[in-house]
């Protein structure tokens, strides 16, 4: 944003004849900048499902779903997984129109309006993709708990001792808090910080056309 202060400052050191043109300088960087973040916002979500498309790839759970013997619940696990991909590509189709919007628009509000409707829909993304974490740890825990065979013996040990049953649940409460706030902590360094560039340009287009 340097650059963006030292062309500011210049437009308002000169005289009102050279207002227009320095509007227009100030605009056309704006609408770079907004731009240009806008695009690492659709990389990064491309980054993101192709991370967890490989990751899937290398992580084999079909052993462990054949034991537990339940096909009913390998169906809903591809469910929730079909499920999870339309709506993240979804999700990756409405950055790539955002960032076609931006890239193209030419009129300074529609600019503004874009920008802000890329900054929701990034916002639903990230909580999204948090519910799903939780979502997905809690089935997880839950199904390899009360379905996997190899869990037998813990099982029937916690069935006899509540205090362990009790330390059980919450280890686990804990391990979903932090697989949580790691996430978190991801979208917050990544997304967050490309959100807050996007609305510092939102208010100075603001400046602008008020």
């Amino acid at each position: 944003m340097k650059e963006l202060d030292l062309l500011k400052k210049d437009w308002q050191k000169n005289s009102d004849s050279f207002q227009q043109i320095s509007e227009n300088e100030i605009y056309k960087m704006i609408h770079r900048k907004s731009s240009s973040i806008v695009k690492w916002i659709l990389i990064i979500s491309i980054l993101e499902i192709s991370f967890w498309t490989f990751s899937n790839i290398f992580i084999n759970t079909d052993d462990v779903l054949h034991k537990m013997n339940h096909p009913e619940i390998v169906t809903a696990l591809e469910f929730i997984t079909y499920f999870n991909y339309v709506v993240v590509l979804i999700f990756v189709y409405i950055f790539y129109k955002n960032y076609k919007t931006i890239s193209t628009t030419i009129a300074t509000k529609s600019l503004m309006s874009a920008i802000l409707k890329t900054r929701k829909t990034v916002q639903y993304y990230v909580w999204y993709n948090l519910g799903m974490i939780v979502i997905t740890a809690i089935l997880s825990f839950f199904i390899a708990f009360v379905y996997n065979p190899d869990m037998e013996f813990l099982r029937e040990k916690l069935a006899m001792n509540g205090k362990a049953m009790f330390v059980t649940i919450g280890i686990l409460i804990l391990v979903i808090l932090g697989f949580f706030g790691l996430f978190w902590c991801f979208y917050r360094v990544i997304y967050g910080t490309l959100l807050r560039r996007l609305y510092a340009n939102y208010k100075e287009l603001k400046k602008i056309d008020f």
